[in-house]
């Protein structure tokens, strides 16, 4: 048997691994700490074993032999060494994918240094000043003066106000009169956050909810706990009296949000409860930044870590709680190989480390829902809001079809404006929600009716109001053509409906209103989603108007109007969970109305309007869309009724990724004997992306294991026919 080692995970290149002999009286395993012989020299060094294989990749007179195993402890680097193995087998990927993924502060960035004067010797720097006005020294000489006053004087106030360097200094020191001390800080993304403890009252069923987990957890059951609780039912304040146990046990907390949109809110809410042991991460923060937060929790400086799916990764030695907010969302899938889907890996890092996870949904995905019924989870319910006199928005269905036939062509129903000029007279907010951005969907001549496309991705480029046509895949653009580039036409127009658009008639239909935007556009600075945030949140804005970032979890007590402008975007999208993923849109976005004491309203726009996803989401119910849902998901053996994987190939060579996808779609075929269906192959739903072509096929199973042993066999065909990696290929599981 051979190991393959990491002989020092904290370099920055994770790409090389180095194989080694395991002795026949050693026991090694995935995440083993090793002593190992290295370079020509054969010096002994630390290293972490990554896999154990049969196969030798060189000479196997030539593979060193370990030296020495060290007894398995249950570091942070052996659990996430595990995870990656664990990734790998179950997602697909290479084990260098999975090791970035899970170790990904790889990169030392310089830490902070600030120094301080400190004075040693008061008589002898009473003696040393006489020396520098005899000698006329008048830069010690303010040294000096500052430090018998103060006897500790920070080198960049020395240099800003007494403009005295380090030069100055030296001297002083090399006598003993003073020390130059350097501390190390680290950056802090929390420090313009004041602190304000504050602790919620809690009702009774928040109260029981808290009560069974906290005991669960005392007696070390680690079964995962699902909160399905609606919208506004205080779910974040139950999470938080879980954590206060949790902390008070000596362990640590990670917290995933889905998206940054969410940070903002969320981290205040802890911040005022929790104070200086909580930090976040997300993409917005600087390398910098990042590498500190990831230090303070590797050190123990924090104990609990906010943030979306990479927070997962955090370095706690003493995790003991993985809580899982707003689990239905999309964002917690990665979107890279390994794709791994944070749920469950989150459960399968707690049980690395004795750990439990806490999930919970207004809208719970349809997989984890199922989970729960079974009994794999324990399912609670908050079916009332926290809020007292708070209650869920009263929800109306306008039917575009019968709009347009009495001669409305507005984005706006009748009923809406109705209302949005209702909401203004009285002083109150409104969201203005569409799942889109850019100023108009595509860009079509009306003549030959060819709309305008990206040369390197097969997608129409979106028009935005600066102008310019822009691909969102490959950042490709244009300015916005006065003809048709087919056939010269002057019939040359955007359609379809973007937020850009929808602020635009907005501030024409209501000229008196501020409007606010949110969208990727207007928060791709940092601190974007913050600014917006605390703008409208103290009423500078009386409409926001965005995607999907404004209907997620935040918290406005002065909305009482929704307007979910085309419900149906979401709802033809070609995925099998699209009704799923529109109930949920729909329903946190009603979530978002009335959630202080005043009533709430929500108008859905929609040109289907019987459809059972908006009629479900338009009486909030869950159960009665989840059984419905579940009925189509068993006649077609989709998840959670069946298990499917995806396999994407993609290459410069469009012939080479043809055949080989046609290849696998027929070893699979042949050697499963029907147990695994087998659909397509096809073009991916983007068949081109920045040149390179991109290939799918589409494996369903009963059993899961067989579609992890059909990944292992199309990986170990795949390292055989393709070294030079001139071909890539993907896995991406549904679960």
């Amino acid at each position: 048997m051979y190991a393959n080692v990491i002989v020092d995970i904290t370099h920055e290149q994770l790409d090389r691994v180095f194989q080694y002999l395991i002795p026949s009286s050693m026991h090694v395993e995935a995440g083993s700490q090793v002593l190992v012989p290295f370079g020509r020299g054969n010096r002994k060094i630390r290293g972490y074993v990554i896999e154990c294989t049969k196969q030798a990749e060189w000479d196997p007179t030539k593979i060193k032999e370990i030296l020495e195993v060290y007894p398995l402890q249950r570091t942070v680097e052996t659990q996430l060494i595990q995870l990656a193995a664990w990734m790998k087998r179950c997602y697909g990927s290479t084990m260098i994918q999975a090791l970035k993924t899970v170790l990904p502060m790889q990169k030392t960035v310089k830490p902070i240094e600030k120094k301080y004067y400190v004075l040693n010797r008061k008589e002898d720097a009473l003696a040393a000043l006489e020396e520098a006005k005899r000698k006329r020294w008048k830069a010690r000489v303010r040294l000096l003066e500052a430090l018998l006053e103060s006897e500790l004087l920070p080198a960049d106030l020395a240099l800003q106000r007494l403009n005295v360097t380090s030069v100055v200094a030296k001297p002083l020191e090399a006598k003993g009169i003073l020390s130059i001390v350097t501390e190390t800080t680290y950056r802090n993304p929390l420090h313009s956050i004041s602190l304000e403890q504050k602790k919620i009252q809690l009702n009774e069923d928040q109260s029981k909810i808290v009560s069974s987990i906290c005991n669960a957890f005392d007696r070390g059951e680690r079964t995962p706990s699902y909160i399905h609780g609606i919208t506004g039912s205080g779910k974040t304040e139950v999470y938080m009296e879980i954590i206060a146990h949790v902390l008070n046990q000596n362990r640590q907390v990670i917290v995933l949000i889905p998206e940054i949109a969410l940070t903002y809110q969320t981290v205040m809410r802890f911040y005022r409860r929790f104070g200086n042991q909580i930090s976040i991460l997300n993409s917005r923060l600087s390398p910098g930044e990042r590498f500190d937060q990831m230090e303070r929790a590797r050190k123990g400086e924090i104990n609990v870590m906010i943030g979306p799916r990479s927070a997962l990764f955090t370095p706690f030695a003493r995790l003991g709680l993985i809580v899982i907010d707003e689990e239905h969302e999309a964002a917690y899938k990665s979107e890279y190989s390994p794709k791994y889907h944070a749920r469950e890996t989150a459960i399968e890092r707690a049980r690395l480390c004795d750990g439990m996870v806490i999930m919970g949904s207004a809208t719970p995905s349809v997989e984890a829902y199922y989970k729960a019924q079974m009994g794999s989870y324990r399912l609670y319910r908050l079916k009332k809001r926290a809020i007292d006199k708070s209650h869920l928005a009263d929800v109306s269905i306008v039917d575009l079809r019968e709009e347009l036939k009495q001669g409305n062509r507005s984005i706006f129903s009748r009923q809406l404006k109705e209302m949005i000029k209702e909401r203004l007279e009285k002083k109150e907010q409104i969201l203005l929600f569409l799942n889109r951005r850019g100023y108009s969907g595509f860009v079509s001549c009306r003549s030959c009716g060819k709309s305008i496309g990206c040369p390197h991705c097969d997608v129409s480029l979106t028009a935005h109001r600066n102008g310019t046509l822009v691909c969102h895949y490959c950042g490709y653009s244009i300015p916005m053509p006065q003809k048709c580039p087919f056939c010269g036409s002057p019939y040359i127009a955007g359609f379809g409906l973007g937020t850009q658009k929808v602020e635009a008639l907005a501030a024409q239909e209501f000229p008196n209103a501020k409007l606010l935007r949110m969208d990727l556009d207007t928060t791709s600075k940092k601190n974007g989603h913050q600014e917006i945030l605390e703008q409208f949140a103290s009423g500078e804005a009386d409409i926001l108007i965005g995607t999907q970032m404004i209907v997620k979890g935040h918290d406005f007590p002065n909305v009482t109007l929704v307007g979910i402008l085309a419900a149906d975007l979401s709802l033809y999208s070609g995925d099998y969970r699209s009704a799923e993923r529109t109930f949920q849109l729909l329903t946190q976005a009603a979530g978002r109305a009335g959630r202080g004491k005043k009533p709430g309203n929500v108008i859905i726009q929609t040109y289907s309007p019987t459809h059972y996803s908006i009629l479900t989401a338009k009486e909030q119910d869950y159960e009665q869309f989840y059984e419905q849902e579940m009925t189509y998901r068993t006649m077609l053996q989709y998840p959670p009724k069946g298990y499917m994987m995806e396999l994407l190939i993609t290459s410069d060579n469009e012939i080479e990724a043809e055949n080989t996808i046609h290849g696998y779609a027929a070893l699979i075929q042949n050697e499963y004997n029907g147990t695994i269906k087998v659909i397509g192959p096809t073009n991916a739903l983007v068949g081109k992306i920045k040149d390179t072509y991109r290939k799918v096929l589409y494996l369903k199973s009963l059993k899961e294991a067989l579609l992890i042993e059909a990944k292992d066999r199309i990986e170990q065909h795949y390292h055989r026919s393709f070294p030079n990696g001139k071909l890539r290929i993907q896995f991406d599981f549904y679960q």
